[in-house]
């Protein structure tokens, strides 16, 4: 059994690691959690114990079979509530992920199967990532940034890269939402930003560090 913070970091090393294929450096995993490199090796140390991770010293961290599996049975249930609080509860989908930070550590089964079958059984999260089923497997959208297109391109938006608040109330600001049909309208040599129309109602312009987080479907 994992504690809170252990589950935090596991979670964490799963999604530096790509998946579990890179070695994660103690430095890294310290700047994402907030922390110092000493309580960062102080915690691999601990969860090597546990054989969820796989550690050696001056190399850094990855993440083993068992921690993969107990890695996405936190995400699974992350992402499920996040669904609950924005389909059932009317959350915007800027505000769910700190609840759903707290909810992802509540331990019983049974409450997740039941929360899974109330769902629908969801594919996908608010934010567009796929959702683990119980044995951790799921389906990825292919899907690729907007600023990978060139002018006339078009796609649907289908995830973001980037779910922080700051970034997911300005897409609601310009209107613009997972299944919105996008359009490369012109873009623009000198600094890469777009001149776009989405759902061939409405033009705007973004930078290009926007295209970047924007997943579309082609």
């Amino acid at each position: 059994m994992l504690s809170f913070v252990e589950e935090n970091y596991l979670k964490a090393i799963y999604h530096l690691s790509g998946s579990g294929e890179r070695i994660v450096s103690t430095n890294s995993l310290a700047e994402e959690m907030s922390t110092t490199p000493a309580s960062v090796s102080d915690m691999v140390k601990k969860l090597s114990q546990k054989a969820v991770v796989d550690y050696r010293k001056y190399q850094g961290v990855n993440i083993s079979e068992d921690g993969k599996k107990l890695a996405l049975h936190v995400i699974r249930k992350h992402r499920l509530w996040e669904v609950f609080l924005v389909d059932k509860l009317r959350f915007n989908w800027d505000e769910v992920h700190e609840v759903a930070e707290q909810l992802e550590h509540i331990k019983s089964p049974l409450l997740i199967q039941r929360l899974d079958e109330f769902l629908g059984y969801p594919k996908y999260d608010p934010h567009g990532d796929p959702i683990p089923d119980e044995d951790g497997l799921f389906t990825e959208k292919k899907k690729v940034p907007l600023d990978n297109l060139s002018s006339g391109g078009k796609g649907i938006m289908v995830a973001v890269n980037d779910s922080s608040a700051s970034f997911l109330k300005y897409l609601d600001k310009m209107e613009i939402s997972i299944g919105s049909k996008i359009e490369v309208v012109e873009v623009i040599e000198f600094d890469g930003s777009m001149d776009i129309r989405i759902d061939d109602r409405k033009n705007l312009t973004i930078s290009n560090t926007v295209a970047q987080n924007i997943l579309i479907s082609q």
